[in-house]
Formats: structure tokens, sequence, C-alpha cells
């Protein structure tokens, strides 16, 4: 298998409902298909490819598919189209939009955005501890007051106002994790790093004061004085980190240009992930999204409530 697959390649190797469906199934549970409700597999597939049914599950509950349980249950989109938005979604680095999206796969617009927003929580991998040397650094996410029309700006100061804050810290060499939160004062930061990172870890930061103190916790705790245009000082430096937003940024003023801060959270999961996943490619690519789907099902309802 080559490491990457053209658009061309996607299609040859999917060229219908039944090779995708054929490719989840094996993706998912291998030779012997097991129930997503309760993990039997004393399960017989359904005449007509209408999905399986489970011996040891109540006879009102015994269906499912290789939907069920996952970021596709109750979609009506087809098979293939799901594969070909997470093959677009984990090959585009600056993302793509939902109106893009449509675009390519012939659907509304708003299923777009429901079926990303899916993906996106897909991504989402949960708490996972970084060690060794570690940069951390906060960034705000938003439109600029001056570009902002007049109806809509908050008049309330420039800077970070209007904008939302979120945190990255990068192990170098490894995984980046990123989140939004409420404040960069000194307890939230403080409270991020240690939560997320070993205490025998090598942190390094700028000089921006929430991060004092931090050498209480951890052995190591060097900083370059990006307030005097220092940026490198033997190992210490952010460059890591500010490289992963270099990338998200230039995803939202030019792919997005606008974010919805309710759904903040999904859009950083989906550029983190793809990041920690830069060296998965091709089939692998897709297979690794849908393991990561299972048990993560988003109902329109919840999405927009």
């Amino acid at each position: 298998m080559k490491d990457y697959m053209s658009l061309a390649e996607f299609f040859e190797h999917f060229p219908d409902e039944d090779s995708c469906k054929k490719f989840i199934e094996s993706e998912r549970w291998g030779e012997e298909p097991a129930c997503p409700r309760c993990g039997s597999v004393k399960v017989w597939r359904i005449k007509g490819g209408m999905g399986f049914k489970c011996g040891d599950c109540p006879v009102k509950e015994n269906r499912f598919s290789v939907r069920t349980g996952t970021i596709m249950q109750d979609s009506r989109l087809p098979l293939r189209k799901w594969l070909l938005a997470i093959y677009l979604m984990t090959t585009a680095r600056k993302g793509i939009s939902s109106v893009q999206l449509a675009k390519e796969l012939g659907v509304t617009q708003k299923t777009a955005w429901y079926l990303e927003h899916r993906i996106r929580k897909a991504c989402a991998r949960g708490r996972f501890v970084l060690s060794g040397e570690v940069e951390v650094d906060e960034t705000y996410i938003g439109s600029k007051e001056k570009n902002k029309h007049e109806s809509k700006k908050l008049k309330a100061g420039r800077g970070t106002v209007g904008k939302a804050a979120v945190v990255a810290l990068k192990e170098r060499g490894g995984p980046v994790q990123a989140l939004p939160v409420s404040s960069t004062d000194q307890e939230t930061l403080h409270a991020v790093v240690e939560y997320n990172v070993d205490a025998e870890s090598n942190i390094y930061t700028d000089d921006y004061r929430s991060y004092f103190g931090l050498n209480r916790t951890f052995d190591n705790h060097e900083t370059v004085k990006h307030s005097v245009g220092e940026y490198v000082k033997g190992k210490a430096h952010t460059n890591s980190v500010e490289s992963f937003w270099a990338l998200l940024k230039r995803g939202y003023y030019g792919t997005h240009h606008w974010w919805n801060f309710k759904h903040l959270h999904r859009y950083i999961s989906e550029y983190t992930y793809r990041h920690n996943t830069v060296g998965v490619n091709g089939l692998a690519a897709l297979a690794t999204m849908l393991r990561a789907s299972e048990g993560k099902h988003l109902p329109y309802a919840i999405l927009v409530k």
C-alpha cells in the first residue's frame, strides 16, 4: 500500500457501496462481526444486505449495521460519501469548509456541516500525558475587531477582545494536545500543564507571566523572552508548538473564516488529530478514523441545542 492515496485511487478502491461496506466491516470486526450493543459474536447476516441480528439482544433491539454505535449512526448518507468526507478532512492540512465539502459530496451545506462535526467528534482523543521535552503556548482564536461589521463590534478594546483562548502542549518529536480554556491566568494554565504533562518533563514556554512558578511542579522550566525579541536560548524555544498554531490559524482565516465558539473544542480536535496522525495515510488513515469513531455518535439535536 502506498503512503499516499490519490483521489483517483480512492474511487478505484471504493467503486460502490458494497466495497465500502466490506472495508468498514473488515476494519471494525475483522472476520467475526460483533454486536456493538452487547459485544456478542452470536450474530448472523440478514439476507438482502440489511445488516445483522444479534442472538443475545432483546428482539426489539437485536438488529444492527456497520453504522450502529459510530458517528455514522442514524445517517442515510451513502457509506461512500462518508468515506470520501473522511478522506478529504484527513488529507486537507488546512481543513475543508462545509461549503466546499457540500460541493465535493453533492449534498447540502447543512448536511456537510453536520457530517463534519461528527467527524470532528471522532477526532477527540481524550487525555494523554506528554513527557520528555514539552513546549507550552497559548493563543487566541477569533475575528479581529477592526475587520468586523460596525454592528458586530464589541467596542470594548482591541487585542483579545471577542476572542477565545486556546492552550497547546507539544511534545518535541511527538503529539500535541490542545484545548480551549476559559482564562489564561496562572491558576488555569498551571492546572492544564500539570494535568497533561508528566512531572519529570522539561517545560519550555515564553515569558508570559502566567507561566511563572511552574518550576515548583517541574524540575526544569525554561523560558524565552519574546517580550525583548529572544526566541531561542539553548534548548529553550516554542518553535514547534508555534508551527502548530500557524497551520491552525491558516485554516481558520483561509478556509473557515469564522468558528462558532460553541463548537471550538471540536475544531481544535480536528487540527490536533491531523497533526498527530500526519504519518498515517491512505487506507490506514481511513481505518484509523473508523476505529476512532466507535461510541461517538452525535445526534443533531445535541449539536444544535
